[in-house]
């Protein structure tokens, strides 16, 4: 499995509104309910079941369809885990956290690169290049609470 984790800045210089730890929370929520509204390049995602604590839900991101578990601990983390796969095994964190800079909003991933052998230069070849992509999600994800906020949806 192919590992990164990076934190992005929730209030970086310039930022408007800013975000509080709340509004990240509630948008992290949305967004394991609904990727759709803040991942780019997820085509669908539907809820199959929800139970205390989390939900399960199928998503088609690119050209990937996949069941992820969904664990949340609430206003800090919420922990996608892919189910029912092997070629697309793995797992993500959405981690809320506040640091000597602000709050922050890191997110780490660990997932099988089908068709590439683990521990290769190639691995981490294409792992990086897969960076860019989760990094841009985060920011839109960001991009999107901040849209709700300014619009009311979400509560100051």
């Amino acid at each position: 499995m192919y590992t990164l984790s990076v934190s992005v800045d929730v209030n970086p210089d310039g930022a408007t509104p800013l975000l509080t730890q709340a509004q990240v929370w509630r948008g992290l929520v949305m967004k394991a309910e609904n990727a759709v509204l803040f991942v780019p390049s997820m085509k669908s995602c539907e809820v199959l079941e929800r139970h205390a604590g989390g939900l399960l839900r199928e998503v088609v991101n690119g050209p990937h369809r996949f069941r992820e578990e969904i664990t949340f601990t609430p206003e800090v983390q919420v922990l996608f885990e892919r189910v029912g796969t092997v070629e697309n095994a793995g797992w993500i964190t959405n981690v809320i956290s506040e640091s000597e800079h602000g709050l922050l909003l890191t997110f780490t991933f660990s997932v099988n690169l089908p068709g590439v052998e683990p521990g290769t230069p190639a691995e981490r070849q294409r792992g990086e290049e897969m960076r860019d992509s989760y990094v841009g999600a985060v920011k839109a994800t960001l991009a999107r609470v901040r849209q709700l906020v300014t619009e009311g949806t979400l509560s100051p």
